[in-house]
Formats: structure tokens, sequence, C-alpha cells
């Protein structure tokens, strides 16, 4: 069977257009290897209807509607490979198995890599994050800490001043900051420490302390941590089409690589964590325009 479209990834960007896909009659190929990069926080907000529902629940939710649609199969298996065909792509699997589809919608997401301060992943999730915009509410007026190495600390810095007053920025040994932004920084009461971040201290997933290299200690109850971001799916580097700048599948406004063909959606675009909703909109739009091109195909085919 050669599938209409494979969609490789099952969070939100692929669950959504699985299911535009789906409903459009498409004999669609979902392959997910069941492992959210969100799977670590207690709840996802910003998603309209949705706001605060647990990471597993989403899935839940979003898997039973998709799966309604009788032409879309949910296949959970680890994509290796993928090789370009005069018909269009063959996914492989790491059992060795081969899936054929005229067109392929990437929306493997991305992987945090942190920086190896002790104490950092048994709180990650619970009370240090990495995107204010997903958990800055459930720390509002906190006694926060802000710990980057890039030079982007400084916006995220200002960002958080939407939630509370009392930070403290932590750039863990480096030196992004200039010395007019440490200035400014400072004019409103932020602390910023350049001394290597040692561990995160606390219990049950609650934060206490940060303790520095020196051994000394800051009390903070949470905070945001900047990790890098690099793709989950190490196939899509030997994958020949255009990257942006920062590395992520360079497309147009509907998902378009520079493949014909593949598409891209959610953070495998851009390299930057997005909120649920934001992903799923690109997944739609892409599917969309699979649809579009499939239409176009066997209207002049048949």
């Amino acid at each position: 069977m050669i599938y209409d479209c494979a969609i490789v990834g099952g969070g939100s960007a692929g669950l959504n257009a699985a299911l535009v896909l789906g409903r459009t009659r498409r004999n669609v190929a979902l392959l997910d290897t069941n492992q959210p990069r969100n799977a670590v926080t207690h709840a996802s907000h910003g998603y309209l209807t949705r706001d605060g529902v647990t990471p597993a629940e989403f899935r839940r939710i979003a898997y039973e509607e998709v799966l309604r649609y009788p032409s879309v199969h949910h296949l959970h298996t680890e994509v290796v490979s993928i090789t370009r065909l005069d018909s269009g792509f063959e996914v492989h699997d790491s059992s060795g198995a081969r899936i054929q589809a005229r067109k392929l919608i990437l929306a493997t997401g991305l992987k945090e890599i942190f920086p190896e301060i002790d104490g950092l992943h048994s709180l990650y999730g619970k009370s240090l994050f990495n995107c204010p915009f997903c958990d800055g509410w459930e720390l509002q007026d906190q006694p926060l800490v802000v710990v980057s190495e890039d030079p982007s600390v400084f916006h995220t810095t200002k960002l958080l001043l939407n939630w509370t007053r009392d930070l403290v920025v932590c750039t863990n040994g480096q030196h992004p900051l200039s010395d007019e932004q440490k200035e400014q920084l400072l004019s409103k009461g932020i602390v910023v420490i350049e001394q290597p971040v040692a561990a995160f201290l606390g219990e049950n997933g609650q934060l206490s302390h940060v303790r520095f290299a020196d051994g000394t200690t800051i009390a903070r109850t949470g905070g945001f941590v900047a990790p890098k971001f690099i793709h989950s799916a190490p196939f899509i580097e030997s994958l020949d089409c255009e990257k942006t700048p920062l590395g992520g599948i360079k497309t147009d406004q509907l998902g378009k690589t520079s493949i014909p063909g593949l598409f891209a959606a959610g953070d495998t675009s851009y390299v930057a964590p997005s909120q649920l909703i934001y992903a799923a909109a690109t997944g739609s739009k892409a599917a969309m325009s699979v649809v579009k091109e499939l239409t176009e195909e066997d209207f002049h085919d048949k």
C-alpha cells in the first residue's frame, strides 16, 4: 500500500495534520514513538478549551479524535531514515519495515540539551521550566531564577517581569550580557550572577535554593532554564533540504520545504519551542497544502 501521506511525529503538529487529512478521506500513516518532549510537565497551557490539561490527557483526547477517521493509521514505531522515490518517499523504521507515501510531513519536534547542573532534571517540569508563556502564570509573584548562557537572556528576563519583579539572572560562568544590559537590569532590581551554577536544591520537585561553584546559595522557589535545542530525529540532518539560520527546516507559509512533496510543521521548522496551539496550527496548514497537491495530481492523472 502506498499512503497518500506519511506523518512522522505525533505531537500537536502531527496530530492536527492527521486530523485534517483524515477528514479529507486521505490514507495517512501517522508514525510516532509516544515520547513527547512535554511529558515531564504537570500541565500544558495556552490551548483554548484545553488550558491546564496534562500532556497525557491531551494526547489521549487527540488520538481518540484523530483515529475516529478510518483512513488514519497509527504506527507506533521509530523512523530511522527516509529515502526519496520517483513516486514520493520511503520511510524506514527501526524494525526494518518500509512505508511508502506520496507526500511526507515531518513533525518530529525538538530535544533539549540542558546545562550540566546537579538537581536540574528532578525539578524540571515541576518548578523549573523553559517557556515563560507556558508556565509563567503558575510562578507569578515568586522569587525566580533565570539561567541562560545565551544573549537572549536579556529579552527573557524583561519578559518575565510580566509575572514577577523578584528575579535573579545566572549566566553559568558565561558573559552573554553587555555592561549596559547588566546596568539596565540592575536599575530594575535584577541582579546578574556570572558564577557557574553548581546545583539546584529542593525536594519533591520544588526548588528551594541555587548553589554556585563557590558554595554560596540564593533562595529561589522556581525559575526558567534555557536549554539548547536540536532536532529530535537524527535523520533530519541527512535530508538535503534548505535550513534556516538556526537550523530549522526552511518552509513557506504552508509548510512546504525545498524538496517537492516534503513538508515540515511544528518545532521542526524553526528550532525553537512553541505552544501546542501554534504547532497544531502549522500542522493544519501543512496538511491542507498536502491535500491541495494531491488533489491537483489526482485530477490530472485520473
